[in-house]
């Protein structure tokens, strides 16, 4: 299972840094995604550029396939639990979308004590912060210890280039970013999101330690909108290295930014360059995740992608 390291080198050089896709219209770039708008729903395509401390700081050969169908095969696995904005996967970096009008505040459920950017819980706690996002948390937590139960930690959602707000609950609600009854149920369908996470997670051999939902609402139905339990979206320990007070071993994007964290970059100024076998690397963790998770094989999609892509969406489309 996975791809050799010669498959990988082979594919980075198709990378997909953008889908320009001109008979759709205005392409909306998000850090991640190439979003266009067709007949009332939504193109959201995955591309391979990777971004961490707000900023993108390059591309993962096959990333952007594997975040599209992990997530997908995501809300298959929670849509009992809540309905999700997919409406069709017409290739493996494409999903198809139904409009939702989102709201304004991301989801950050934590169940460890963990993190190196300047909104993360370790980093607030370390520098003394006890009630960080309004939520009290006992003396003497050690970096990368669970915390008594999971808890949400919300953020504004930033403009491409800026950095998110730590929010409280209370903020969320004086300012009346959701009404307080939504709040309520996007509080309930997070936790049980992440617990149906956590435990299809463990018998993986992975820890799902946090992760970000979006929700919106489609026809003033609360919906699971954006991406679901990605490597981009959440972070995954490799349980078998877990050990208290230590650093377990990061299946997620967690590895690339604690690269560039050690080189003193968070966000500010132009970042390094990441070397090959950093890039590579991540490409085997992202895939390696899939893999686990889902159990089946990763089947890299037909190159160049960026052609492909669009081939499938003409069909799909009609165009």
């Amino acid at each position: 299972m996975g791809l050799s390291a010669l498959e990988l080198q082979k594919a980075l050089a198709h990378a997909v840094h953008a889908v320009e896709l001109p008979e759709l219209g205005a392409r909306r770039a998000g850090k991640v995604r190439d979003i266009y708008e067709a007949g009332g729903r939504l193109i959201l395509i995955a591309t391979d550029r990777i971004s961490a401390f707000d900023r993108v700081l390059g591309v993962i050969p096959y990333k952007g396939q594997v975040l599209n169908q992990l997530s997908a095969w995501w809300f298959e696995q929670t849509r009992d639990l809540i309905p999700n904005h997919v409406l069709a996967v017409p290739d493996p970096n494409v999903m198809v979308a139904q409009r939702a009008q989102p709201l304004p505040v991301e989801v950050v459920v934590r169940g460890y004590i963990t993190g190196v950017t300047r909104t993360s819980l370790w980093t607030l706690y370390a520098q003394g912060e006890r009630r960080p996002y309004g939520i009290p948390l006992p003396e003497g937590l050690r970096k990368n210890d669970p915390l008594p139960h999971p808890i949400i930690t919300p953020t504004t959602k930033a403009p491409s280039g800026a950095h998110d707000e730590v929010l409280t609950r209370d903020a969320i609600l004086e300012r009346g970013l959701v009404p307080a009854d939504l709040w309520e149920r996007i509080e309930e369908v997070a936790l049980a999101l992440f617990a149906r996470g956590q435990e299809i997670a463990q018998r993986a051999g992975l820890i799902l330690v946090d992760t970000k939902y979006e929700f919106g609402l489609i026809d003033g139905q609360l919906v699971l909108i954006d991406e679901l339990h990605t490597p981009d979206s959440s972070r995954y320990w490799l349980a078998e290295t877990y050990r208290p007070g230590s650093d377990p071993e990061p299946m997620d994007k967690e590895f690339v930014r604690a690269w560039f964290a050690a080189r003193g970059y968070r966000g500010d100024g132009s970042p390094p360059e990441m070397p090959p076998e950093l890039i590579l690397e991540a490409a085997a963790r992202y895939i390696a995740v899939y893999e686990r998770l889902t159990g089946e094989a990763f089947r890299p999609g037909e190159l160049p992608a960026v052609e492909r892509i669009r081939r499938h969406l003409r069909d799909f489309l009609n165009l």
